[in-house]
């Protein structure tokens, strides 16, 4: 088996394959290490009604762009993982599905980098670490005070509202998956419980046009991270929540509200089997209803400057307005059943023995060009732009990488190829 490549990614998500894909356009042969299978994530870690909240005609993998007929519309779970199936099928990367990669070294004398798999040691003269950014589920300690009758689980572990005991839900967190979770669960008919934390929101639709359509009209999702207003903080921000369900619509919780959901602020503590909440309510509320305000001013600005025929909406008016005190809740008495944590992730690139990374275990890089040579990184959130982790902004990162994998191959000394049982690394 050849033990030494070029190049080897690990990951086999659409940023692995994409970055493939580029690469085999180019001549550079290369090799793709994934944990699990193709599109894992996609398939294991969504609920059954997940859908994409981008529209379909921002699904622009390279050489693979959506070709149905619902450009407008937003495909479900099952329909995403296909399309990241297809990929594949389409351009044969050499991949090896059920591969751990345990550790990345570089060895600077022989100029190489060393990559310890579940099947073997392999060599390559560069590496792209295609893994993303969401790795272990965060689920705060706090967590540990609840009882053991209370079935606890992460948002990436929901499924439907079925596979869950009989009682009231809460959910903790309203970034995308907590509202839409959220969302699922009331639709079912189940009572949910929704601790609201400082999210923002964004509208769907706005004077005559989806609100990504007027985005990409202006710009936006070209806008490199070193020209956007909040620079790289904005890696760390909450995605505003919206949802593709349905054929797309806003999600405002207000409306939840008076259609049964009962609303808490941040979660301060849990004792005594009680939630005991922050008085922040309706300060988040606000919050999220002030960022999708601005969206719009943003959208009307650019239709006055450029001229467009638009026709006028009325102001958005908060349909409901919670108690602006703090408050608690008993598991017993509101029949608690199961608390779902839609609480993020964590990064964990520590089997990466690297110098590549900050004090916080980020990866230090341009564009997804690490600081050290040879070393790339692609799929997190603003690597370059809004797209970098999405559909929509792959291509471009995967092309500039691939570009700068080629310039770099094209000054390296060529290697003879040896077997796994022929290497002896370190040596």
């Amino acid at each position: 088996m050849q033990s030494h490549f070029p190049v080897v990614i690990v990951g086999g998500g659409q940023a692995g394959l994409s970055v493939s894909y580029c690469l085999q356009q180019r001549g550079i042969d290369n090799i793709i290490f994934e944990k699990y299978k193709i599109a894992h994530s996609w398939r294991t870690k969504r609920w059954d009604s997940f859908c994409l909240v981008t529209p379909n005609w921002q699904c622009t993998l390279p050489g693979h762009h959506y070709t149905g007929d619902d450009t407008q519309g937003f495909m479900q779970r099952d329909d995403i993982v296909r399309y990241v199936e297809d990929y594949a099928k389409s351009f044969g990367p050499c991949i090896k599905e059920g591969v751990s990669v345990q550790n990345i070294r570089h060895h600077e004398t022989r100029n190489v980098f060393e990559v310890v798999t579940s099947i073997g040691t392999y060599t390559a003269d560069q590496v792209v670490v295609a893994t993303g950014g969401y790795h272990n589920p965060k689920i705060p300690r706090m967590a540990e005070r609840l009882p053991k009758g209370i079935v606890q689980l992460h948002s990436s572990e929901y499924k439907n509202s079925q596979s869950l005991p009989e009682g009231s839900v809460m959910v903790i967190g309203t970034g995308q998956s907590g509202c839409q979770i959220a969302e699922d669960l009331h639709l079912s008919g189940r009572k949910v419980h929704l601790c609201v934390g400082g999210a923002p929101r964004s509208p769907r639709e706005y004077r005559g046009k989806a609100v990504v359509d007027w985005l990409d009209q202006m710009g936006y999702y070209d806008i490199p991270i070193d020209e956007h207003p909040q620079k790289e903080t904005v890696r760390t921000k909450t995605n505003h929540y919206v949802t593709g369900r349905g054929g797309g619509r806003e999600i405002d919780l207000r409306q939840f509200a008076l259609e049964g959901m009962r609303l808490h602020g941040r979660l301060n503590t849990i004792e005594n089997n009680q939630f005991i909440f922050k008085a922040d309510l309706k300060e988040n509320l606000d919050y999220a209803d002030s960022v999708s305000e601005s969206i719009k001013r943003t959208i009307d600005e650019y239709i006055e400057k450029a001229q467009v025929d638009a026709p006028v909406e009325t102001a958005y008016k908060p349909v409901w307005e919670p108690a602006q005190v703090a408050s608690d809740l008993k598991l017993e008495t509101d029949k608690i059943s199961t608390v779902i944590w839609s609480t993020g992730y964590d990064t964990d690139f520590s089997w990466i023995e690297v110098p590549a990374f900050d004090g916080k275990g980020y990866p230090g890089h341009e564009r997804g060009v690490s600081t050290v040579e040879g070393l790339y990184f692609i799929g997190l959130p603003w690597l370059y732009t809004w797209g970098s982790a999405r559909f929509s902004g792959i291509a471009r990162d995967a092309t500039y990488l691939a570009d700068c994998i080629a310039l770099k191959s094209k000054i390296l000394p060529r290697r003879s190829i040896k077997s796994v049982n022929e290497m002896a690394l370190g040596s």
